[in-house]
């Protein structure tokens, strides 16, 4: 599902405006992101948890030509789903 699949079954489910519910997902989305970056975790009931790890540094093959690369350490997100999504997914 893309994005304008995601707002009109939205819009379709709830009645609000396709321009509130843009402004309501830009926010959700801009929190997310604000969150992550202080360390903070987001849970979303019934969805699942977002994270922020360290990944450390390790050795890595280019794919193109086998050379031996460093792949620096870094913080990347996580996503840890909830046991309902799993359920739900599950059967």
């Amino acid at each position: 599902m893309n994005y304008g699949r995601l707002t009109a079954r939205i819009v379709d489910k709830l009645g609000m405006s396709k321009a509130d519910i843009d402004r309501v997902l830009d926010e959700l989305r801009s929190a997310t992101h604000e969150e992550l970056k202080s360390g903070e975790d987001i849970f979303l009931p019934g969805l699942g948890r977002f994270e922020a790890v360290d990944r450390s540094a390790r050795k890595g093959r280019n794919p193109k030509t086998g050379e031996e690369i460093d792949i620096p350490a870094k913080r990347v997100p996580k996503f840890i789903p909830a046991k309902a999504l799993k359920e739900a997914i599950a059967g």
